[in-house]
């Protein structure tokens, strides 16, 4: 799934520098606010969907190559936070709406948690 149909259908709000979202593939899916859960149970081309806003989440979705990350409860990270994001090619969207919501969207949409 491309990752435009999920800011559109979702009604995400970017946070990074825009990039061609239709060239972004979401291969699946993964929720969690700990860190060490996404490290060990995200796999490449999820979209991350956390209620952090925090500059470590860069980083994770940065070294597992990530295709975006959703903050929800309009979480909103700090500029600085952005910035590194940017640098490092990981997309951040943000959503008014709760984990939850988010992730049942996603279902809906087809996407699932691994890639088979």
């Amino acid at each position: 799934m491309k990752l435009d149909k999920i800011v559109k259908d979702l009604d995400l709000k970017v946070l990074t520098a825009p990039v061609d979202l239709s060239a972004v593939e979401v291969e699946c899916g993964y929720c969690s606010d700990l860190l060490s859960c996404v490290m060990t149970g995200a796999d490449p081309g999820a979209v991350w969907v956390t209620l952090m806003a925090h500059g470590n989440i860069v980083a994770v979705a940065a070294l597992l190559d990530l295709a975006a990350v959703i903050i929800t409860e309009d979480a909103q990270p700090e500029a600085e936070t952005i910035k590194q994001a940017e640098e490092k090619d990981v997309t951040l969207l943000s959503s008014p709406k709760d984990s939850f919501h988010i992730v049942g969207k996603l279902w809906d949409l087809g996407l699932r948690a691994r890639k088979v």
